[in-house]
């Protein structure tokens, strides 16, 4: 606020507060610039390894997804997620693997006898279950 004293302007000093709280909502505010923002944090959480499968996942869902993306960022789940994808989709690699390759005779009597159809049986199942893998979590 100004007043004029004899053609003088006389300013009145008027700090506002650094932090306020808001009591219907129950968040704190800091106030930067002539601006008051809300102090918001992300929870932590606990960090958790994330492989190849779940950094595909990631760049899928920052690009494709990003409503899920920013709700898990937001919330602090993202890095449990992403290690949780991971986890699943090396057991189904494994498992599909094992199925796959009992299934088609890729056995170890084979391996022994004929390297290079074993080799070529095996890729072919790698591929697959990749693909199967990459439809069903990765790209989900």
């Amino acid at each position: 606020m100004c007043e004029y004293i004899n053609g003088a302007i006389i300013q009145e000093d008027f700090t506002m507060e650094k932090t306020i709280y808001d009591e219907s909502n129950g968040i704190w505010y800091e106030l930067r610039g002539d601006y008051y923002f809300p102090c918001l944090t992300v929870p932590a959480e606990e960090e958790k390894p994330i492989g190849i499968l779940g950094q595909r996942h990631l760049r899928y869902i920052k690009t494709e997804r990003k409503a899920l993306y920013t709700e898990l960022l937001t919330s602090g789940r993202l890095n449990t997620y992403l290690a949780d994808i991971n986890e699943q989709a090396t057991e189904q690699i494994l498992l599909l693997t094992q199925q796959m390759a009992e299934r088609e005779g890729a056995t170890e009597q084979l391996k022994a006898q004929d390297q290079m159809l074993w080799v070529q049986r095996m890729n072919n199942i790698r591929d697959r279950v990749m693909e199967i893998i990459n439809h069903e979590l990765i790209y989900a």
